[in-house]
């Protein structure tokens, strides 16, 4: 049932012509919300009608208009609003055409924020941003049970969209956002507590510049209010510049030394400062199961986006204990003969694969490659001499990863592993298998994007999965 706020909000969209392009995960359930607020709404996308069946048949009982096909996306300047869907590029020439002639552009993570009736956490960054957007909401679960009231939803470019759910929230709940700089760009509302993890080059193949990208992520902050709060990643030059664009509190997390307010690490402990209070010690490094120091600090994320929406250090460390990590990051695969398989399909740029290189302790076989986001290798390359002893290469980017090192062996003076180039994933994995020997560990941490091969990261990370688990058999 919704609220007289929410049902004020809907009635913008009462007899507007709207324009929903894509019809994506996040379209189905904002095309529902938008019809039954009285829009007359048409669905672009570029797919035939008969591969969209899953998600028309989602949309039964709904009135909507569907274009299917080539044309798709012609005439979308002649509509009060455009809803574009999360993958698709901001920049496109329609959509400029549109905004400059006074087509309103909406977006479904907006209006879950401006429908919420509870507080919304928002999170974002180059990395880390999944891992600590699930814990926050598995922390804030814990804080809800103990007080005996309030639900957490949690969202956004992370599993379900929201649009529909938040509309049964009440104040007591919490709604956590997982949000990518695509979501950001053109939105006109901020959470009421916005975190900025880190940003290290991403999606240059979208973004013009990384002055674009680091104004995207910058977004997140630029409608709070003061009573609103900032988490702010210390250690990150980039996203510690953003304390001059915050309006309210700022709160920080670092694993490199105290903060003013926030999470910390001190040797091997995380700790909590407030003004005023004592330092809390919640927890040991030892309490954290899952591996390497940028999980570290995607905790302490947690632990100060969570402290100020009122959970306790109890919560948090009972929610780190569970935690046993996400899938396709850093996920144990399997094990066979002494060899371990680790599935980081999730690491779409270079800085992820470096977290993943930073977390292993065993000698590495790296499989790596896929498509060009045209992001630089060198600083990974540079932290792999030594760490990987052997590189499988593959996909659009191969030729540039295997240059990046050689490159930085000649001026390091090191050696650069062995290096083979694979014609397919599949191909991949089996070379790299055959490279590895007890005591080593089989690294699929590609450092690009999937969409030469895959679909996406998942369905990457999966058939990993798959074809360990046939190596793990074929040795039973």
């Amino acid at each position: 049932m919704s609220s007289r706020r929410q049902n004020e909000i809907l009635s913008a969209y009462n007899g507007a012509h709207i324009a929903v392009t894509g019809l994506a995960r996040t379209s189905v359930p904002l095309i529902r919300v938008l019809s039954r607020a009285g829009a007359r709404i048409t669905v672009f996308d570029r797919k035939p009608a008969d591969e969209l069946k899953a998600q028309t048949e989602k949309l039964a009982g709904t009135v909507y208009e569907l274009r299917a096909g080539s044309d798709a996306f012609e005439g979308i300047d002649s509509f009060d609003y455009v809803f574009p869907s999360p993958g698709i590029n901001p920049n496109r020439p329609d959509f400029l055409t549109a905004k400059a002639e006074g087509v309103k552009f909406g977006y479904e993570i907006e209006l879950t924020m401006r429908l919420a009736e509870c507080p919304v956490i928002g999170i974002t960054g180059s990395s880390g941003k999944t891992t600590t957007t699930t814990l926050t909401g598995l922390i804030l679960e814990e804080a809800c049970r103990r007080r005996g009231r309030g639900n957490v939803l949690v969202g956004g470019n992370i599993g379900q969209p929201l649009v529909e759910d938040v509309l049964d929230t009440c104040a007591d709940d919490f709604v956590v956002l997982e949000m990518s700089s695509f979501q950001l760009k053109f939105l006109n509302t901020s959470p009421d507590v916005a975190a900025v993890l880190n940003i290290t080059p991403n999606h240059l193949d979208v973004h013009p510049n990384m002055e674009d990208y680091i104004a995207s992520k910058c977004n997140i902050l630029s409608y709070q209010k003061k009573a609103d709060f900032a988490v702010l990643g210390a250690d990150d030059q980039n996203a510690a510049s953003l304390k001059s664009a915050a309006k309210g509190s700022i709160i920080w997390f670092s694993a490199e030394g105290p903060v003013d307010a926030g999470a910390f690490l001190r040797g091997g402990e995380l700790c909590l400062r407030s003004p005023g209070k004592a330092d809390e010690t919640v927890m040991s490094r030892k309490d954290i199961k899952i591996p390497g120091i940028h999980n570290v600090r995607n905790v302490l994320a947690a632990m100060a986006i969570s402290s100020v929406c009122g959970a306790e250090a109890r919560d948090m460390l009972s929610a780190v204990r569970k935690f046993e990590g996400v899938e396709h990051r850093l996920e144990t695969a399997g094990e066979a003969a002494g060899i371990l398989y680790v599935n980081d399909s999730i690491a779409t740029s270079p800085a992820r694969t470096m977290a993943a290189l930073d977390a292993m302790e065993m000698p590495i076989v790296l499989i790596a490659g896929g498509y060009d986001k045209h992001l630089p290798f060198d600083s990974m390359a540079e932290l792999a001499l030594g760490k990987v002893k052997h590189l499988v290469t593959l996909g659009i980017t191969a030729p540039k990863i295997e240059e990046a090192f050689k490159a930085a062996a000649a001026r390091m003076n090191a050696a650069a592993p062995v290096m083979e180039r694979a014609a397919t994933f599949d191909e991949a994995v089996k070379m790299a298998d055959a490279a590895a020997v007890a005591g080593d560990v089989v690294l699929m941490s590609p450092a690009c994007a999937s969409y030469d091969m895959f679909n996406n990261f998942e369905e990457r990370g999966r058939r990993f999965k798959e074809l360990v688990k046939d190596i793990i058999s074929s040795r039973r």
